[in-house]
């Protein structure tokens, strides 16, 4: 059996009204990653925490999750719910 595949959301520390959607195999990996500055999407608004993660079995699922939480009506989801 695989992995899981996580669909994230960090929280700038720095600019607590910056958020960050994306999906990984690697929770821990990834934050290292965004916090080293090694993502040019998130490295002006250093550091980072994980606000909420979700895991799945599927990868086409965390993949389609993904792009409706950075879509206009997932961003309001994710407003109101996480």
């Amino acid at each position: 059996m695989n992995g899981f595949y996580y669909v994230y959301m960090l929280k700038s520390l720095s600019t607590p009204e910056r958020y960050y959607v994306g999906m990984t195999e690697n929770l821990e990996k990834r934050l290292k990653y965004h916090n080293a500055g090694k993502c040019p999407h998130t490295s002006k608004f250093r550091p980072w925490q994980i606000e909420t993660a979700i895991a799945f079995c599927s990868k086409d699922k965390a993949v389609t999750f993904e792009k409706y939480l950075k879509s206009h009506s997932g961003r309001a989801f994710a407003k109101k719910h996480f």
